[in-house]
């Protein structure tokens, strides 16, 4: 009796199926102090009150860039850090996280100056066509980032991957994906977003 082989089942060698299956990952990490409120949540975290954020991104690749400066890279660590800091350091950080429709905590920030119910509508418009908002027309000049959903730290993982994703995949000619998003919210605490 002929004792089969594993690979009888398999038109591609061993080292075939090693390379189909290998990747490499890169991950770039920032930190950020921002303040939020989370209005519907039943405890403590429905105050004010802020956190040092620690955001990570791990791009991943099938194989490394075979030229240019990046080559031999899935993505060079200064460029993650460039697009991380300019999608969520310079909006966010020593700024505040806010809900479009957390009505309470919008009036606080509004300009004394201003129609409330006029500036807010304005926010929520804005959030409505881009999905969030920055503004710094504020009373006493605060930096306010006002998103489509609770800035609880899981949805802040995802509303931070859409906005890397299609920077990462121009900055890396499409052979980068962003493969996941880490927030810490504290030392102890974190949320994870990712897509198949």
């Amino acid at each position: 009796m002929k004792r089969r082989d594993w690979s009888d089942n398999f038109a591609t060698s061993p080292k075939d199926i090693t390379y189909a299956m290998t990747s490499f990952t890169v991950t770039r990490q920032i930190a950020i102090d921002a303040g939020h409120r989370v209005m519907t949540h039943g405890s403590k975290c429905r105050h004010l009150h802020g956190h040092r954020y620690t955001i990570e991104a791990t791009c991943l690749a099938d194989h490394l860039q075979a030229g240019g400066e990046q080559s031999d890279m899935v993505l060079d660590f200064g460029f993650l850090k460039e697009v991380m800091m300019a999608e969520i350091d310079v909006p966010c950080d020593h700024g505040f996280l806010a809900h479009a429709e957390d009505f309470e905590l919008l009036d606080m920030f509004c300009p004394e100056n201003a129609d409330a119910p006029e500036w807010i509508a304005a926010i929520r418009h804005a959030v409505r066509r881009e999905g969030h908002h920055l503004t710094t027309a504020t009373r006493m000049e605060t930096k306010l980032y006002v998103l489509d959903v609770n800035p609880t730290a899981e949805q802040l993982c995802r509303h931070w991957f859409g906005r890397l994703k299609p920077v990462i995949a121009g900055r890396s000619g499409g052979l980068a994906r962003l493969q996941e998003i880490v927030v810490w919210e504290t030392p102890l605490c974190r949320a994870t977003y990712r897509e198949p």
